[in-house]
């Protein structure tokens, strides 16, 4: 009697990473196993800049993973276009998913807030970034993040209050019990520096603090230990919990979510559009200065 032999079973889909924030090393040890997507969310000059985490991905910011037609650059696509463009990129529902960028934490907090937005818990944003990754010892692949697999099974399921727009955070900014805080330079915040967009005013909206997201970082782009990130909202936080974050056009504001979420909060919100929805309604205020 031949003996039947059972069918191969397909791999377990990888475990969710243990937080918002990998190393190096956690992703190193996990590298091309099933299930494991890494995607590459780098913008601006990073963008191009032609090399890439072995298999790494695209999240486009500068391209299909923004909102267009939006007046402010980098908006969040609607739910059902964001969904399209996540299966595009082969991403289930049981994915596990790491985030990066050439700039270390910068655009990469953007993704992992945006994935968050849209009910997906299994990211987490690589601590440092490519140069980390890079400055490590790790294998890195000439080319550009792309992907020519199968389509994924990724649902959104929007979460209504993780981005925001300008009524939203004009309440805040009147509610004793919430705080504004803005994630750009500090000479960008008092309108000591233009703005980087032309014709945009300077300033910023009355009522929120400065927090520049630089900060939040050490030596390397890593981000700060918790403790020392708990300090950092806390000194500017009091006792208020619900935070709101803003920046230019709400990527910086994301490196603020994630500071503050490895800091223990939990009521959070990222200023879809940011300074540059906010400047460019003449109807709302903005003051120069501290």
């Amino acid at each position: 009697m031949t003996e039947t032999r059972p069918a191969a079973e397909a791999p377990a889909p990888p475990g969710p990473p243990p937080g918002p924030l990998v190393g190096v090393d956690w992703l190193a040890g996990r590298l091309g196993e099933p299930g494991l997507v890494v995607f590459d969310a780098s913008v601006g000059a990073h963008r191009g800049a032609g090399r890439r985490i072995p298999g790494a991905r695209p999240f486009d910011l500068d391209g299909a993973l923004s909102d267009h037609e939006a007046p402010a650059p980098h908006t969040m696509p609607a739910a059902a276009a964001f969904e399209e463009a996540l299966r595009g990129l082969g991403v289930d529902d049981t994915s596990t998913v790491v985030v990066y960028d050439g700039a270390g934490v910068y655009s990469s907090a953007r993704a992992w807030w945006m994935l968050r937005a849209m009910g997906f818990d299994r990211a987490a944003v690589l601590d440092g970034g490519l140069p980390a990754w890079a400055a490590a010892g790790r294998p890195v692949e000439s080319g550009g993040p792309a992907y020519e697999g199968p389509r994924g099974s990724f649902t959104a399921r929007p979460r209504p209050g993780l981005l925001v727009d300008f009524a939203v955070v004009g309440a805040a900014l009147a509610d004793p019990g919430a705080l504004v805080l803005d994630a750009r330079t500090r000479e960008r915040f008092t309108g000591a520096a233009p703005e980087p967009r032309p014709g945009l005013r300077g300033g910023h909206m009355p009522g929120a603090v400065n927090l520049p997201f630089g900060e939040l970082q050490r030596a390397g782009g890593l981000m700060r230990p918790a403790g020392e990130l708990r300090e950092a909202f806390a000194a500017l936080t009091g006792d208020r919990e619900r935070l709101y974050f803003s920046c230019g056009s709400g990527v910086t504001a994301c490196v603020l979510a994630l500071g503050a979420t490895l800091a223990g909060h939990s009521s959070l919100a990222v200023y879809d559009g940011s300074w540059t929805d906010w400047a460019g309604r003449p109807e709302l205020p903005a003051v120069t200065g501290r």
